[in-house]
């Protein structure tokens, strides 16, 4: 098996992804979850509960999404070795967008829905999906996800949900501390789906078995240096026709098969593809979660 390093810079579907994303997230936090008293969780949810302790009047202005983007400052340098330019420029830009639109949405003084229950189920749908597409766009959405490159270096069996939930259990117990237990487990409701979303709506955590048949020997260099996955191939031989084949088995994100797949056609228009979600695979797959 080839590898060789990605150089793949953002296209502007990436970017569209990363900006809708970044915006979709900020606007469950202001419109959703700040109006009933909750804390979004994260980094972001730290940057709130120090704007109510410390900045709790600051006029029309949240502070939250500064303090937020002055966080990520020493976490963006901790993932930068780890992050080639494609990420780094798709983070920037995600921060951007985040701090503006945190600090400028305008906040609802009453909650939007009639309910918490309503309010926290919709920011955690709309938000686990907006920081979802932001990791589908090729880009981290800064906070956990900086942590989470970091991590990923060390620990193989990892994902962005598992840490959002192990980080804001502490965040939570805290906040039930300071303010009231019922902030804490409401808050607790909501990250379990933001987490739940976002994992689901994270494409690169998914993993995909392809298995290919093809008389072109193009194909399993196009996957192994163009995407840059292992590929085990052998000898086939069609029943009904008598002619050789290889037969080729790889493992590739969720993100990655349908421009594998047109890869693939392209260079053998007769090729037989089958495709396998949600494989489990231990040893030499590298996870990206980028």
């Amino acid at each position: 098996m080839t590898k060789t390093k990605s150089t793949e810079t953002l296209s502007l579907s990436q970017i569209l992804l990363i900006i809708a994303g970044s915006a979709m997230f900020a606007a469950s936090v202001n419109w959703f979850v700040t109006p009933i008293g909750l804390y979004a969780g994260g980094i972001v949810g730290t940057a709130q509960l120090l704007r109510t302790v410390f900045f709790p009047q600051t006029g029309g202005i949240d502070v939250a999404g500064i303090l937020n983007f002055l966080f990520n400052v020493p976490l963006f340098i901790l993932a930068y070795r780890s992050m080639n330019r494609r990420i780094l420029l798709g983070t920037v830009l995600s921060l951007i967008v985040q701090t503006l639109a945190l600090t400028f949405l305008p906040v609802p003084s009453t909650p939007i829905l009639g309910d918490t229950l309503s309010n926290i189920v919709v920011a955690g749908i709309v938000g686990g999906i907006g920081c979802g597409t932001i990791l589908s766009g090729g880009a981290s959405g800064g906070g956990l996800d900086l942590l989470g490159i970091y991590i990923t270096q060390k620990a193989r069996d990892f994902s962005v949900g598992r840490l959002s939930v192990f980080y804001n259990s502490v965040l939570y117990a805290l906040c039930a501390v300071l303010f009231s237990l019922s902030t804490a487990v409401y808050s607790v409701i909501y990250i379990f789906l933001f987490a739940f979303c976002v994992d689901k709506f994270h494409l690169q955590n998914i993993e995909m078995e392809l298995m290919i048949f093809t008389h072109d020997p193009e194909v399993k260099q196009k996957i192994m240096q163009k995407y840059v996955r292992g590929v085990t191939c052998w000898k086939g031989m069609g029943a009904y026709t008598g002619k050789d084949t290889e037969v080729l088995v790889t493992v590739v994100a969720k993100s990655e098969v349908e421009r594998i797949k047109k890869d693939i056609l392209e260079i053998d228009p007769k090729a037989f593809i089958i495709v396998h979600e949600g494989t489990n695979v231990t040893g030499g797959y590298e996870k990206r979660l980028l």
